[in-house]
């Protein structure tokens, strides 16, 4: 098998991470824009010792769970890797995505349950972060996500998975950033001003939170003046800030932002509580399907009698928050200082007394404590918890840990070690929060 070789082949299953499967000859071969059942004609793209890759060429007999793609880019802006599969096969197929992760990385046998399916399926993106660099010759900004596998910028007019307000906001930006000599940003060698635009939306006010990426470590009156001029056109614009990042790095945001126009904020209802989200605050993308995880948590606690609960990389303290009505006390630590501020907020001004938020990493915290808990929620990034992490919490934890994860991977890794020191994993509850991806939220209930 070389590169640039075409074949036909029946796509027999789907990867981890998008792809169709085939196999030549015995050799696996992963084939970008393929679904299961699909006979299709490849080029293979890349050979490895263990495996080759492969683009889709022609479609020879189109598998039932085809369908129409949500969009026209699909095919080249890669952030909707399943944007051509039915929705139902899509739940399906993360199910399995869950499962094999489960069983193959963690070596468990443990059910996992059908995947609950988004509220909303187009529209529900409420974070966008694009990209931003300027043409050599024509000197035009562009903005977008990236073309798979590489750094090039597929420049976005329509997204159908976030609010028609977002695509309008970011064309602004794009067509007049000029006029304020604001150039687009040159990552090879860090040149140029604008870096990304970043906007936070929120499906309960319908406000939106748009942020500038500045390759800058000060503000001058022209960007002051766009900011104003953003905030004044949009009325679903509740706040401009910039954020300042000159450093050669993939890192988005700074730790400094500043607020040029509105508020720095947007709020989200979750259940019957409201939050605040900030330019660099984490909150989920999808705040439908998020409601659903955060019911089904609340739910879960609500199980035990007025339990004390630690919630651990806790972002904006939305779980603590949430739960709180049903906890005797709850302990809410997240790293982030601006996540705690906004934390903080939500506490004082509706008179929740029974959270405390602590500024400070979660293994650290831990290890400055001697109380135990009823309950921890553990909600860690995609890179999952560290043993030393999942050590303290075992340590901490009396009754349960509840792991929140998007990346099945370092769930299933997570889950071996906690069943290591004789842990009991009760169930896996998978949620659709990123439709027409391959990602995939869960939520494992986990018995110390």
């Amino acid at each position: 098998m070389k590169i640039g070789e075409e074949y036909n082949v029946v796509i027999e299953d789907f990867s981890n991470l998008g792809t169709g499967i085939a196999k030549i000859d015995g050799q696996v071969v992963f084939v970008n824009d393929a679904c299961t059942e699909d006979k299709v004609k490849i080029r293979i793209n890349k050979v490895n010792k263990n495996f080759a890759q492969a683009d889709t060429v022609e479609i020879i007999e189109a598998s039932k769970y085809r369908t129409e793609p949500v969009c026209a880019l699909q095919k080249i802006c890669g952030s909707c890797q399943m944007g051509f599969i039915d929705y139902d096969y899509q739940l399906k197929l993360k199910k399995e995505i869950v499962k094999n992760s489960v069983e193959k990385i963690g070596g468990l046998d443990v059910e996992v349950n059908d995947v609950v399916p988004s509220p909303k399926i187009l529209n529900y993106r409420q974070k966008i972060q694009y990209p931003v660099s300027q043409t050599k010759n024509s000197k035009r900004i562009l903005a977008g996500y990236y073309k798979p596998q590489s750094h090039e910028i597929v420049n976005i007019k329509y997204c159908p998975v976030q609010p028609a307000i977002c695509d309008a906001i970011i064309d602004y930006v794009r067509e007049n950033a000029q006029l304020y000599n604001i150039s687009g940003y040159n990552e090879q060698n860090n040149s140029g001003d604008l870096r990304h635009i970043v906007i936070r939306g929120s499906e309960y006010s319908g406000k939106f939170l748009v942020t500038l990426v500045l390759n800058s470590n000060k503000v001058n009156p022209q960007i002051k003046n766009f900011a104003t001029e953003i905030f004044n056109r949009f009325e679903e614009v509740s706040g401009v800030c910039i954020n300042l990042n000159n450093k050669k790095t993939n890192v988005i945001l700074s730790e400094k932002t500043i607020c040029l126009a509105g508020n720095d904020f947007v709020e989200e209802k979750i259940l019957d509580k409201v939050f605040k989200i900030g330019a660099n605050t984490f909150f989920q993308v999808n705040p439908k399907s998020a409601e659903n995880i955060f019911k089904y948590v609340k739910d879960e606690i609500s199980k035990f009698e007025a339990p004390t609960i630690l919630d651990a990389y806790a972002g904006i303290a939305t779980f603590g928050i949430v739960v709180s009505d049903v906890s005797k006390s709850v302990v809410s630590v997240e790293s982030n200082k601006e996540s705690v501020a906004k934390a903080e907020e939500v506490i004082n001004e509706n008179d929740i007394r029974n959270v405390e938020v602590f500024a400070q990493d979660t293994t650290k915290y831990l290890k400055s404590v001697k109380k135990k808990f009823d309950i921890t929620i553990l909600d860690p990034p995609r890179k999952g918890c560290t043993k030393e992490s999942l050590d303290e919490t075992l340590k901490h934890t009396k009754k349960e840990i509840i792991y929140v994860s998007c990346n099945p991977s370092t769930l299933a890794r997570d889950l071996k070690y906690l069943t290591g020191k004789g842990c009991q994993v009760k169930s896996i509850q998978p949620f659709d929060m990123f439709c027409h991806t391959y990602h995939v939220e869960s939520v494992a209930f986990i018995s110390i």
